[in-house]
Parts: structure tokens; sequence; C-alpha cells
């Protein structure tokens, strides 16, 4: 008893002295120093993570990103005609995602299409871009696939948006587009869709595929 009392003491004594010894300004010991201390990597730099110091590197051959699908039609006027031709939306067309593609228009398109796509946008207006189409040209005659082929690979003065919205978001941004068109033409408002199931998204996704394949065997 009298030995694990002078034990006890001691352990006390020694918390003590460390205690005492600490200087408030600086940190004191570090268990797993490096949690704290991350080490810092400037961009571009040369480090021997990959090969040969080698950086920004192609992806491997025949792998695809996370969250992203290839697209089946080149950019070319073939894989053009081929998308308006075939190409359809496989969002389900509902209020939220419409308003949630009407807010990605509003940043994305809108200041040259203008707010009612009728091609009056702020650049049009003050000549910064001229010839902007409004989207009931008949000499255009845009469809879901036209629409989405377009946005994705640019056209003319305008350049491609796959790099900054994915493929979810064109297909968003599509949906207000045809609707735009179809107040330009005088058509009435299409009806709700009701909220797809993730099986629907996926026979939708995968049919989507197939209708790519098959354009592509015909080209």
């Amino acid at each position: 008893m009298k030995n694990n009392i002078q034990i006890l003491g001691s352990l006390i004594m020694m918390l003590v002295f460390m205690a005492s010894c600490q200087d408030k300004d600086h940190p004191n010991y570090q268990y797993m120093p490096n949690m704290y201390e991350d080490v810092g990597y400037e961009t571009y730099g040369n480090y021997e993570v990959f090969p040969n110091g080698m950086e920004a590197m192609q992806p491997a051959e025949g792998t695809v990103s996370r969250g992203w699908m290839p697209y089946g039609y080149e950019n070319s006027t073939e894989g053009y005609e081929a998308a308006k031709a075939s190409l359809t939306n496989p969002v389900p067309y509902t209020e939220d995602n419409l308003n949630e593609g009407k807010a990605l228009y509003t940043i994305y398109c809108a200041i040259c299409h203008g707010d009612k796509g009728d091609g009056k946008g702020t650049l049009a207006k003050r000549e910064k871009i001229l010839g902007v189409p409004a989207y009931n040209d008949q000499g255009r005659a845009i469809t879901e696939g036209s629409v989405y082929h377009v946005t994705y690979y640019g056209l003319n003065t305008m350049g491609s948006y796959a790099s900054q919205t994915t493929e979810r978001e064109l297909w968003l941004i599509n949906h207000y587009v045809i609707d735009l068109k179809d107040a330009l033409d005088g058509k009435p408002k299409r009806a709700f869709e009701e909220e797809a199931t993730s099986e629907d998204v996926a026979s939708a996704e995968a049919t989507a595929t197939e209708e790519e394949t098959e354009a592509q065997t015909e080209e």
C-alpha cells in the first residue's frame, strides 16, 4: 500500500513538473505530428509520385471518370444530325427539374440567348456577339438532341459547356430551352411527368446509350 502511494505521488509530481515546463506560446508534445503539419505541394511542382516526375497526365486508356459517361456522337455535321434526329432527354420533365434548369440557364445562357430565348441577351443587345438566333428559328428547328449536342461541343462562337456543367445539368438546361422554344412558337406548356425512381432513370439512361450505339452503327 505504501509503495502504491509513493508511485502515485511520483507520477503526480512528474505531471506537475512537465506541465510547469510547458511554453504556452509553442505547441507541446504532438501525437502523430503529420496530422498537424500537412505536407504542402506546389502546383505542377517536381515530385516523384508519378513515373518520371510527370504531372497532369491523361486518364488511363479505356477508363471512365466517376460521374461521367462517354458521349456517343462525334463533333461533326454527321454527329450533329444524328443527335438531332435520335437523342432524347433522359431526365424527367418535372417542375423541380424545370426550375433547376431555369436557374442554370440564367447563369450560363441568358446573357447571349436572352431570358425568353429570343436571341436578345445582354451581349447581343450590346452587339458584343452578333447573329444569336431565337430558339424558334425555323431554319434550325432545334430538338432535344441538337440542343444537347451544341451545349456539349459548342458551335460557331458558342463554346462548349461540358466542362462547366455535369451531364444532368446539361439536360436540365435542355428542358428549359425546349420550354422557351414552345413559348415562342405559341404552343401550350407541356404536362409535368411524375418523378422517376432510380430504376426508371437507369432504364432511361440505358435506352439513351442504346440509341447512341445504334446511331454510331448506322454511321
